[in-house]
């Protein structure tokens, strides 16, 4: 029987064995990634006694073309009903209103974590020599910085008003350029240290070493750097008896987890020269979003990278693809499910189906391992087995 998800006082989920889960196909290569993603996560979840009731809502261009919303009411008030969702790629609307679909329901839900797991699978093509080093969970800050979408216009009264304001402030505040666009980019202490709470907890249940937050903090002292310290302060007052802080241990943490920092430029070279000093990486909106395409490029693109976006405290969960539409290839049967699949994968770690997350990533693993692939990894390899879409996903469900 398929019942709701539901989330204890305790902050745990409860999951009944068909669950009752909200999606959206998505634009673009939706058509083509959707069915064959659900595919593999129905025959994995059948293997072990378990359904999923899916219930389709809208969003996109669908939902625009439906109806005249590109983001229905009704599709919010499902996922925020329902708990858990997953989706896929979205069309950004062009013109005013909406900037991004994405953006949109992270903001609305609270959905204040984008987790963004990145590691290599055998056999990926990868630019790197040694892929098999990255192993790196990302906790991007979801709802403030730049993301935020506090910007006026270059020469509207709003910008003239701005201008204004700013410049009672004397100073540099006076100098900015008349001819300025200008934007606003707000780090708070509850936005910060709610997101590195959820790092710091992540880091503690799945055993992981290190945390680091990264940040622009010698630049952007009190946005940036403020959450620099507020990370630090919130291991002292919270987590001083699992996790301690660079400066508090000389680096050497003993048997607790070490968090230390890193400044962001930095960071996206020293995850290419030496990403296993990297695990769990806490940091601001802009930050993971250049940090977790960049480390994606290093274990086969972002055509396989999963992505979450969680309120811990809520429960809400939305899985996404982390690639756009590529409505040129959409109905062709061509392009990779994986960031799909493997948004799944988490989304079952979420709800606590681990041995159906598990079996998935092996049959994904074991599908590659064979050279049967996609275009976009085909093309990158010698001796592969070009299949498309929808066989890629029979291949898997063949060796779960």
């Amino acid at each position: 029987m398929a019942e709701k998800i539901t989330m204890q006082p305790d902050g745990t989920l409860t999951v009944p064995d068909e669950p009752i889960i909200p999606f959206i196909e998505g634009d673009g290569t939706g058509v083509d990634i959707w069915p064959a993603s659900r595919a593999v996560f129905d025959a994995a979840a059948s293997k072990h006694g378990k359904a999923i009731a899916w219930k389709e809502v809208l969003a996109g261009e669908k939902a625009f073309n439906a109806t005249g919303s590109w983001l229905p009411d009704e599709t919010v008030d499902t996922f925020r009903e329902y708990l858990i969702g997953i989706k896929g790629p979205l069309t950004t609307p062009v013109g005013g209103g909406i900037r991004s679909l994405n953006v949109a329901l992270r903001q609305i839900l609270d959905l204040y974590v984008c987790l963004r797991p990145v590691r290599w699978f055998p056999g990926v093509p990868s630019p790197v020599k040694h892929p098999e080093l990255v192993d790196m969970v990302i906790f991007r800050e979801n709802t403030e910085d730049i993301y935020a979408g506090l910007e006026v216009e270059e020469g509207t009264p709003e910008a003239k008003r701005m201008l204004e304001l700013l410049a009672e402030f004397g100073g540099k505040w006076a100098e900015i350029r008349p001819d300025s666009g200008i934007g606003i980019k707000p780090i708070s202490e509850t936005g910060s240290k709610r997101l590195i709470r959820a790092a710091i907890h992540y880091a503690v249940q799945r055993g992981r070493p290190s945390v680091t937050l990264v940040h622009k903090g010698n630049i952007q002292k009190f946005t940036e750097g403020a959450f620099m310290k507020w990370g630090y302060d919130l291991v002292r007052e919270e987590f001083a008896d699992v996790a301690v802080g660079w400066d508090d241990c000389g680096g050497k943490p003993g048997d607790k987890i070490l968090v230390k920092d890193n400044i962001a430029d930095i960071t996206l070279q020293q995850v290419l020269t030496r990403p296993d000093d990297f695990d769990v990486i806490a940091t601001t909106n802009l930050n993971g979003d250049y940090l977790s395409d960049a480390l994606a490029a290093q274990v086969g693109g972002i055509g396989i990278a999963p992505g979450g976006n969680i309120n811990y405290v809520t429960g809400h969960g939305v899985f996404e693809a982390t690639h756009g539409t590529a409505p040129k290839y959409a109905g062709q049967d061509k392009v990779n499910p994986g960031s799909v699949i493997l948004s799944g994968v988490m989304m079952f770690e979420h709800l606590g189906w681990q041995d159906v997350a598990d079996d998935i990533v092996r049959a994904l693993e074991t599908t590659i391992g064979e050279k049967i692939v996609t275009y976009d990894f085909a093309r990158l390899m010698d001796g592969a087995i070009e299949v498309k879409t929808s066989e890629f996903a029979a291949a898997m469900i063949d060796r779960l």
